[in-house]
């Protein structure tokens, strides 16, 4: 049986690549962060640490895999491990996946990363394409836009918001393109990219274009909520993301998301990739939407 390595296989966009390799009757492994945490797959896949302490252990961890599926990354810096330090990692299971004679490397990036952005996310992204490119593997780069999903933590929390408060607070500067993707689409784009050209770069971007409050609204309407949306000035709006943050103890906003959604660097000119239309999914799931804060500290940090 052909065994594939999913980064991440218990969070959000590894788990559904992963799903989809175990149907079509792959074998999975998967390295995480997290290797006491439950898989949510009814299959056995195997579970090892990342050891980017160790390189010849991390190559040992990738050996005999055909493709390697990377969507690690940090959404902000934590304890010690920001963006240069998730740049020195990903480059780290680049260069193991070579020693290890993996055959293709399918990396999970972000639309419009720039070696020039002045935002380290972004600029961070386009390093890692780089050394993709330079790593001697063959590669294929996969370029989500804002992922939606019932696992998803923005646009649930959004919901989480619009359930509580009177008033939403939306920047008031520039339209601020969005055009959502489906988690399940994005990872059928990594699957069959691994089977596509060598040197590949695809966007996976969903078929409906929104203006940031286009999408608030449509989120506002399927939980049922009352909540008035408010223009503020930008300072205003991470200003009060990060007194909620403060008192859910949690990363709410930051300061580099909300320049990357004014900049319309969150958005996508190229050819539909993902089918599922975002107003109709969340209309079929607003019930379920928002009922809980997720907490991007609790999944990805304090659960280590």
């Amino acid at each position: 049986m052909a065994l594939d390595v999913v980064t991440g296989a218990s969070g959000y966009t590894g788990r559904y690549i992963a799903r989809r390799l175990l149907d079509a009757g792959r074998e999975v492994r998967t390295l995480t962060g997290h290797p006491g945490r439950p898989m949510p797959f009814a299959e056995p896949i195997e579970v090892l640490p990342y050891r980017f302490d160790d390189e010849a252990e991390l190559a040992r961890s990738l050996k005999g895999a055909t493709t390697l599926y990377n969507t690690y990354w940090v959404r902000f810096g934590w304890r010690g491990v920001g963006f240069d330090q998730a740049v020195e990692r990903s480059l780290a299971l680049f260069r193991a996946a070579r020693n290890a004679g993996v055959e293709r490397i399918v990396h999970v990036s972000i639309t419009n990363p720039s070696l020039d952005s002045p935002l380290p996310y972004f600029r961070g992204k386009a390093v890692v394409e780089r050394g993709l490119e330079q790593s001697g593997v063959p590669w294929s780069v996969v370029r989500p836009t804002v992922v939606f999903g019932l696992e998803d933590i923005m646009v649930n929390n959004i919901a989480w918001l619009l359930r509580r408060v009177p008033l939403f607070a939306l920047p008031r500067r520039g339209a601020m393109l969005v055009r959502p993707v489906f988690v399940d689409d994005v990872a059928r784009v990594c699957v069959e990219a691994a089977g596509g050209p060598d040197g590949s770069v695809i966007d996976a971007v969903g078929p409906e274009v929104f203006t940031f409050r286009q999408m608030v609204e449509t989120i506002r309407a399927a939980v049922g909520s009352r909540s008035r949306l408010v223009p503020l000035p930008s300072s205003a709006v991470t200003g009060l993301a990060r007194m909620i943050g403060l008192a859910v103890q949690d990363v709410l906003l930051t300061p580099q998301e909300l320049a990357g959604l004014l900049a319309g660097l969150v958005t996508s000119d190229g050819p539909t990739t993902g089918h599922t239309s975002f107003s109709h999914w969340v209309a079929a799931n607003g019930n379920a939407l928002g009922r809980r804060y997720a907490s991007e500290l609790a999944r990805h940090f304090r659960a280590a």
